[in-house]
């Protein structure tokens, strides 16, 4: 759990981290939404883009949009669409690290101050896009550490997550034996 939160490129500003990066992403061809349809065993709903690759090639994480085709509110930016990803991130959770990792982040400032300022660029990054009312907050930011899934999966696409960044040192290299779905364009 004392994992370093801090890389190597501490105070260099990443261009994926900027306000318009998520916005400026390509919206998701036929054949990338077959595949995220695969990983996630269901329909993509709205707009999506690929936000980070694994080693194969194939999507990790992808950006949604805001909102839903039928305007509802879609607050998750950065969805881990890898499974093997979100089973590394899922035991991780049962495991109780979402409770130690909010303790560590209320008894350490720095870290504190860090997971805010990701909470911060993640609005910033979503209101790109589109302004949500209330401006909900993901993954318990700023206040806890609720899904690590959504914020490992906002360190991946960004490298901006000091928590998911954590999360990154305990679950990376994901264990993959290869792809998951076949990667080939349907005739």
């Amino acid at each position: 759990m004392r994992l370093a939160w801090r890389g190597p490129l501490e105070g260099i500003q990443d261009p994926r981290a900027e306000p318009g990066w998520a916005a400026s992403l390509p919206e998701a061809g036929p054949t990338e939404r077959r595949l995220i349809q695969a990983q996630i065993g269901r329909d993509v709903r709205g707009s999506v883009a690929v936000a980070a690759r694994c080693r194969y090639g194939l999507p990790a994480v992808v950006r949604t949009a805001p909102r839903l085709p039928d305007g509802t509110p879609f607050p998750t930016l950065y969805w881990l669409a890898c499974p093997a990803a979100r089973v590394a991130v899922g035991r991780l959770e049962a495991a109780g690290w979402n409770a130690r990792l909010t303790e560590r982040v209320a008894a350490e400032p720095d870290l504190a101050r860090a997971h805010a300022g990701a909470h911060a660029s993640y609005l910033a990054q979503r209101d790109a896009m589109d302004r949500l009312e209330g401006d909900p907050g993901v993954g318990g930011l700023p206040g806890r550490v609720k899904c690590l899934h959504a914020l490992y999966a906002h360190h991946v696409a960004t490298g901006a997550d000091p928590v998911g960044r954590i999360v990154g040192q305990a679950v990376d290299p994901v264990d993959c034996p290869g792809p998951c779905v076949d990667p080939a364009p349907e005739p």
